[in-house]
């Protein structure tokens, strides 16, 4: 297959009804990334429609849709096939939605292929009934090796890691711009995220911002009395600017997520990559994350940054009084963290592997 006009359908955009998450932001950056190359159209859902271009991205937002159970996650929208019609390759970014399933069935009727990549959450579906629906899918494509081994796709040929990118020249150093004694988390407020363990962590000297909306009251009410008595910022309304001028300024980039939550949750898949480690990476700031799923990854231990074990805010603390005390390290981890950047989670480079996997090549990753 050559020359693909390829449409990439996710179930909400990023920055709609006030998502802020690697999800939503993935399909997007893959998709605008990959329309320098092919025809491509981002096709989403929202309440209100709209149509908009973004270089060279066609991005259409479909609505009022109806959401299946009432789940915001969820949408179906008939005119969704008249975008499959225009494409020839259809990548789906959410697995377990209604939606997908029936994009994919449309595909096949139709002689298309399609492929979808599993960026977390979900919703009701006839494949928890029907497990056939999954033959339906040409490829899978796993966005980091942790998600292809909990999706069972080790043995599986279909199957492909392409992992994630960063626009590494919006998401880039300002040598203009003065480190300061700064720790930032950048994600949703939710309790796998661990960031109680990292406000209770934070030592004296540095401060914290914690960018990103709150989902949670209960977590967010224990989180600010964890908070009392520290330099701990709340963010919830940050903008790509804001949060770009944040990863710049900070010694270091954190994303602690956790297995079991403070409430004794336990949460199988706390993180299927790890976007905000590579954006502020990609900002020459070196980055701390807990050896759970696919984060150690991307964090070279001892060289881009610090993996440390979760729900162990003593061992989080300790690699923070690092920072704190030798930011000329802190600066050389950085400057390596940009390198690991470049040199593997670009959108071209994701581009690229998508395409071959749309072409029926497998990656040897």
């Amino acid at each position: 297959m050559t020359g693909p006009r390829v449409v990439h359908l996710s179930p909400a955009t990023f920055g709609s009804g006030g998502l802020f998450g690697g999800g939503e932001r993935y399909a997007l950056e893959l998709a605008r990334s990959m329309a320098d190359v092919v025809p491509t159209r981002l096709v989403s859902f929202a309440d209100r429609p709209r149509r908009e271009r973004i270089g060279n991205l066609d991005v259409i937002v479909l609505g009022p849709p109806w959401y299946v159970r009432g789940q915001r996650l969820n949408p179906v929208h008939p005119s969704v096939i008249r975008h499959i019609a225009w494409a020839n390759v259809v990548h789906c970014h959410q697995r377990f939605v209604l939606g997908g399933t029936l994009a994919a069935a449309a595909c096949r009727l139709t002689g298309r292929r399609v492929f979808v990549s599993d960026l977390g959450g979900g919703g009701w579906d006839v494949s928890a009934y029907l497990p056939a629906v999954r033959h339906l899918y040409h490829g899978f494509l796993d966005i980091s090796r942790y998600a292809r081994s909990v999706a069972n796709h080790d043995a599986e040929p279909r199957a492909s890691v392409i992992y994630g990118g960063v626009d590494t020249e919006k998401f880039s150093p300002d040598p203009a711009v003065p480190r300061e004694p700064l720790v930032v988390y950048a994600g949703r407020l939710l309790p796998h995220k661990g960031v109680d363990d990292l406000v209770a962590a934070l030592p004296e000297g540095l401060s914290l911002e914690l960018i990103g909306r709150p989902y949670h009251d209960r977590f967010l009410a224990d989180l600010k009395r964890l908070a009392e008595g520290k330099r701990v910022t709340f963010r919830a309304d940050c903008d790509d600017a804001d949060l770009i001028r944040a990863y710049r300024r900070a010694l270091c980039v954190v994303l602690p997520s956790v297995y079991r939550d403070r409430y004794g949750t336990e949460s199988r898949v706390p993180e299927l990559l790890g976007q905000t480690l590579i954006e502020g990476m990609a900002c020459g700031t070196p980055a701390v994350c807990t050896d759970v799923a696919s984060m150690p990854e991307i964090v070279e231990d001892g060289a881009t940054g610090f993996v440390v074990a979760p729900n162990d805010p003593a061992a989080l603390r300790s690699v923070l009084e690092r920072f704190r005390d030798d930011t000329t390290a802190a600066a050389r981890m950085g400057t390596a963290a940009r390198q690991r950047v470049l040199d593997h989670f670009t959108w071209p480079a994701v581009v690229k592997r998508c395409l071959a996997a749309y072409n029926g090549e497998r990656s040897a990753t």
